[in-house]
């Protein structure tokens, strides 16, 4: 059981160095192209950030452990509001746009309701999952859509004035990475996918041994140690953007992920192999994942912004979560 531990934990090292390579990598591809925050938060960020769920999932689904893979999906969205930006605010208090709570936010509301609507059957088909990657193809059509409109309102320099700021001074992306050269750009991208790809299939074995050890149920083991691992790279990302003052990337980059979790990683992996989804998670884990999601919005639409102290009551929420899942196997 040691040694299960031992390798679960130098998995996530492996997954979490793989995704900050592969996010720093793509960050200062999109920023050098004048991507404005928000947009790259939502995507390039977003989307390297939820490729540890993608290939844990991948891994989780071909050996058979459903359970793992949607406690990991709904955990990581779960841990991404809760904890991730709980403690964004905590350290910079998060200014959260009007134009975000109008069009972003109801997007992410309308990806977890679909989501637990496909899931409600107990089955996330073939069927399903093309559902999803359609709402994702959708997602990016709006969002370029979107950034060409942004663009001819306010002209090609996109980024927001501490972006344009620390461009100019340093030459660097909000994420520190825009100084990389594309030599470098390569081995980070080549690197990420590599450690993704190994650190996961470690995550996953040792994950399934020690819940079959310790007896617990494989959809909590998704839901508490993997989703927060996997959602380390959210964490890392989050916290540098809010340190930054980089507050849009830090917010697109949770709505963005949550999105991603389901339209890319379920949609894609439920296309390959369908995902049965056990009735505990439909009856307790979906309502707590919508939950998060709705209360959020009256904490960012109350002076347009999540304070300290608002972020120290998500990650109240998060701990008695985690405290509930874990408390019967005391």
């Amino acid at each position: 059981m040691v040694f299960q531990f031992i390798l679960f934990v130098a998995g996530l090292v492996i997954l979490y160095f793989g995704a900050e390579w592969l996010v720093k990598a793509a960050s200062s591809i999109a920023f050098q192209f004048g991507i404005r925050p928000m947009v790259i938060g939502l995507t390039v960020v977003a989307m390297g950030t939820s490729m540890p769920e993608f290939v844990l999932n991948f891994f989780a689904v071909l050996v058979g452990e459903d359970a793992l893979a949607i406690g990991n999906i709904i955990g990581s969205n779960v841990a991404n509001i809760g904890l991730i930006l709980g403690v964004s605010a905590v350290l910079m208090p998060l200014v959260v746009s009007r134009e975000v709570l109008r069009k972003e936010y109801p997007l992410m509301i309308a990806t977890s309701l679909l989501f637990y609507a496909l899931a409600a059957d107990g089955l996330i088909s073939r069927v399903d999952g093309g559902i999803l990657v359609f709402g994702l193809m959708a997602l990016m059509i709006f969002l370029v859509i979107d950034g060409r409109r942004h663009i001819r309102e306010n002209g090609k320099g996109t980024a927001s004035p501490s972006s344009m700021e620390m461009t100019a001074k340093t030459g660097e992306s909000p994420l520190g990475n825009g100084h990389l050269s594309n030599q470098k750009k390569i081995l980070f991208l080549l690197g990420g996918m590599i450690g993704l790809t190994f650190g996961a299939r470690l995550m996953v074995i040792s994950a399934v041994e020690i819940a079959h050890g310790l007896n617990i149920h494989p959809v909590v083991v998704g839901l508490t140690i993997v989703a927060i691992g996997t959602s380390l790279p959210e964490l890392a990302a989050c916290v540098v953007c809010a340190m930054k003052n980089e507050t849009d990337m830090s917010i697109g980059n949770v709505l963005g992920s949550n999105m991603l979790n389901i339209l890319f990683v379920v949609g894609m992996i439920s296309m390959i192999r369908p995902m049965a989804v056990e009735p505990i998670s439909i009856t307790q884990h979906f309502p707590v994942m919508i939950a998060f999601a709705f209360v959020l919005y009256p904490i960012a639409r109350f002076r347009s912004s999540i304070s300290k102290l608002e972020g120290a009551f998500l990650i109240a929420a998060f701990c008695v979560y985690l405290g509930w899942l874990i408390f019967p196997y005391l």
